[in-house]
């Protein structure tokens, strides 16, 4: 398994890496916890949601104005409105009675009139439009009848989710722990940002940038820092991160070169210990997995758009498993506007620009070389995959677009 100073003698593909990884780890959802509801947003639902009573819990008018039989006003018209006795009684023919939205409907009523197509007078009340039966009501049990399932374990709750779980006054809520998720930053050359630069250093960006990514998917990020290329230190912090966290991501000292430590750091820690390293993808190719005693460390090359990559390659499908939930970036299909050459053999991620023209979108390639250059992700709006098994791609095929900014 050994690389560095040797090179890669032979790269194993992207769906066989990830099915080693997956084996190896067996990912299980994480235990659930209960958090008050104002704290429920995003959250992964970790058990299904059974209504407790009907909602609504009666039948109730969607508008304002007068509950009535609607058999009453089938002759109304703006010349010729009906006319009914207002009452605060039961309905019955010839009566109506004033409601206002989200009022239980009297009884003998079965529909509403809104305030606009009447018009009260003393006693009585004239309508200008005919009405049918239910018009502007909501039945008891119609959004939920009590022990339905309204939501179901797995979904990432929505702003409309909590508002129907509030509707049922739930207070609490029992959702999947958010995963931890460690980053470690490998290389003698990076330095901190905040931090004054010297000669030859760079600053750490790959760090942020990959605790932005966890947070999007729900996790609590632990920061390792920055270490240098040195094993024993970075088997000391990785070795820290799996005792803090559910799994470790590295960045940085993965590849070839005589720096390149992290890997055999790792191999150091537990068992089985790596049971990828060398990708048939570009880029990424560097990426290398790890299994230490259950745990999973990620070890991401160092290039940030590589590193990008390979965590949505990698860590994303991980997260999913923790949380029991996909968590799939958005696909759309889009045109390509000019044709792209690939490499037989190697999965490649070609950036591109979305645009919409004329109800159409068009995927506008950005490149798939470049791994160091963080614009070509800055300028993007997502990524295409072209399979192992494409020399290229043409100019008017329609390809899939993993989102990952906003169409313009």
């Amino acid at each position: 398994m050994a690389v560095r100073l040797r090179g890669f003698a032979r790269l194993i593909r992207v769906s066989e890496a990830l099915n080693i990884f997956m084996k190896e780890l067996n990912p299980r959802v994480l235990e659930g916890e209960r958090i008050p509801l104002k704290h429920a947003l995003r959250r992964v639902l970790a058990v299904d949601f059974k209504a407790d009573a009907d909602l609504p819990p009666f039948d109730r008018s969607t508008v304002d104005g007068y509950a009535v039989r609607a058999e009453d006003t089938y002759s109304a018209s703006e010349i010729e409105p009906i006319r009914l006795t207002i009452t605060k009684d039961r309905i019955s023919a010839g009566k109506a009675r004033r409601v206002w939205t989200g009022a239980p409907l009297p009884s003998g009523a079965n529909a509403v009139v809104m305030l606009e197509y009447a018009r009260e007078a003393h006693d009585h009340v004239e309508v200008y439009k005919p009405i049918a039966p239910g018009d502007n009501i909501s039945r008891r049990g119609e959004v939920a009848r009590k022990g339905e399932i309204v939501l179901r374990r797995g979904r990432v709750l929505r702003f409309d989710d909590v508002a129907l779980l509030a509707a049922f006054g739930t207070t609490e809520v029992e959702v999947v722990r958010k995963p931890r998720v460690a980053i470690l930053s490998v290389g003698s050359e990076l330095v901190e940002v905040g931090h004054l630069p010297r000669r030859g250093a760079v600053f750490d960006s790959n760090r942020h940038m990959l605790r932005c990514l966890l947070e999007e998917l729900g996790c609590v990020s632990i920061d390792l820092g920055v270490c240098p290329d040195d094993i024993g230190q970075i088997r000391e912090r990785i070795a820290k991160g799996l005792k803090l966290a559910d799994a470790v991501v590295t960045t940085g000292g993965v590849s070839v070169g005589a720096s390149d430590f992290v890997p055999e750091a790792v191999e150091g820690l537990g068992k089985p210990g790596v049971v990828v390293h060398g990708i048939a993808m570009r880029p990424a190719k560097p990426t290398a997995l790890a299994v230490i005693d259950g745990k999973a460390v990620v070890m991401l090359p160092g290039n940030p758009v590589a590193a990008f990559i390979a965590f949505e390659v990698f860590v994303r499908p991980l997260v999913s498993s923790f949380l029991g939930t996909d968590l799939s970036r958005p696909v759309v299909k889009a045109r390509l506007t000019e044709a792209v050459a690939s490499q037989i053999g190697v999965r490649s991620f070609l950036r591109v620009r979305v645009l919409e023209r004329a109800g159409e979108l068009s995927a506008q390639p950005i490149r798939i070389t470049g791994a160091s250059v963080l614009t070509t992700l800055t300028e993007a709006d997502g990524y295409v995959e072209i399979p192992e098994d494409r020399a290229s791609l043409e100019k008017g095929e329609v390809v899939e677009v993993e989102l990952i900014g906003r169409i313009v």
